[in-house]
């Protein structure tokens, strides 16, 4: 019998909506099942500190593997490393237009491009309003290679009553993909 965790990736790109990502890694520890191994940007370090009241240092203490994003060498480099896939969330267009063009310069975009060729499961949160045709061509580009679009929309079916239960609620739909339940997540239903 095979005690091993599920791996699952974890990439925080320079987007507006750091804490989505920390929210994300906050639900995962809770789940005995999985290990987390986080990619975080340089502009992710700095819109972590412009955002949230976290330290750099605080929102890697919630994953179990931290990564260098210059250290290309990584385990999650390669794809004979098994993962369940991965997540950037946020992603921003910046992120969004390296994976998509295959341009793999640091450690966040080739664990992108390894999820890619070993065709596990790659979600990214795109996050920028509005959209040029640009983001829209790199969404349908990565679209077609079999990877998900969740922009971290806002939803009011589920009566959200603070920023808390709106975040709660996107990290939920987004690990839904990986069949991870969430305590707390009001699915759709009258």
């Amino acid at each position: 019998m095979d005690n091993r965790k599920k791996r699952l990736v974890v990439g925080i790109s320079g987007a507006s909506g750091a804490i989505l990502g920390i929210e994300l890694l906050k639900v995962l520890k809770e789940n005995p099942e999985w290990e987390t191994h986080l990619v975080i940007s340089r502009g992710a370090e700095e819109t972590i500190l412009q955002e949230t009241s976290y330290k750099v240092e605080e929102v890697g203490a919630v994953a179990d593997k931290v990564y260098s994003i210059k250290d290309i060498g990584a385990s999650i480099a390669s794809g004979t490393f098994k993962t369940e896939g991965m997540i950037i969330l946020p992603c921003s267009m910046k992120t969004l237009a390296g994976v998509a063009s295959g341009y793999s310069d640091n450690l966040l975009l080739r664990a992108a491009d390894v999820t890619i060729k070993e065709k596990r499961k790659l979600i990214l949160a795109a996050r920028e309003t509005p959209l040029s045709t640009i983001h829209l061509r790199n969404m349908l580009t990565l679209s077609e290679l079999g990877a998900y679009i969740i922009p971290p929309m806002v939803t009011y079916y589920n009566k959200p009553e603070s920023i808390e239960d709106m975040n709660h609620h996107i990290v939920a739909k987004i690990l839904d993909k990986f069949d991870i339940e969430v305590d707390g997540f009001k699915r759709w239903g009258k």
